[in-house]
């Protein structure tokens, strides 16, 4: 069974769980407190370049939403009381929280394997947001291997193989989704991106808290 691994100077594992909440900028929010046993959620993680490409999209084109609790007026007024989680790449989303130990388990094994290239293949029209489509056979393998051990807690619709994607924008009128796809499809050229591992969060009924990364070799 494989290890956490990080980037130098990054030890998530040795983090309390109240400091992880707000481990990437705009994912959670400092001094949310933890229900019982969130459900978890887990993503595919990108390199850096990749990833803060996706996230300046992201920030300049999807709405923020309000944060749980938050008064309307206050939601309204600017940055406070809103939050917008980071571009990510969902795998798994509605773990069980109560499985925490043997989630981490099955990520550290999975995580044991030689890092790999994912292709952006195309920009995807939603209906109501965009995204930008994302290939690979080693993703898929990897997909179905932790589908396979997580099939005890999946609801019907997160055993079916989902493609993978980079959400950008969503929940806008059609028209602006219609316009940025029109802009973002203009100048698109695929390209290859590297995984660089597995990405393990609790969502927090909005928000996610970061719990723990699990990087490849």
């Amino acid at each position: 069974m494989g290890s956490d691994r990080s980037r130098p100077g990054r030890r998530p594992r040795a983090v309390p769980r109240e400091r992880r909440r707000g481990d990437r900028a705009g994912q959670g929010r400092p001094g949310h407190r933890l229900s019982p046993a969130p459900p978890l959620v887990v993503t595919l993680l990108l390199d850096e370049s990749a990833q803060q490409r996706f996230d300046r999209l992201r920030a300049a084109h999807f709405p923020a939403r309000p944060l749980p609790g938050a008064r309307p007026e206050r939601a309204r007024g600017g940055e406070e009381g809103v939050f917008r989680l980071a571009a990510h790449v969902t795998l798994f989303h509605a773990l069980p929280g109560a499985q925490l130990a043997e989630v981490r388990r099955e990520l550290a094994a999975a995580a044991d394997r030689p890092a790999f290239p994912v292709t952006v293949s195309r920009v995807r029209l939603l209906g109501r947001g965009v995204a930008f489509d994302l290939e690979s056979a080693e993703l898929t393998g990897l997909w179905a291997g932790l589908a396979d051990r997580f099939r005890p807690w999946l609801t019907r619709q997160g055993r079916q193989p989902g493609r993978a994607h980079v959400t950008v924008q969503n929940k806008v009128d059609p028209a602006l989704a219609r316009a940025l796809h029109v802009e973002l499809a203009a100048g698109f050229t695929p390209e290859t991106v590297a995984a660089r591992g597995l990405g393990l969060w609790h969502y927090l009924e909005g928000p996610w808290g970061a719990e723990a990364e699990f990087l490849f070799r």
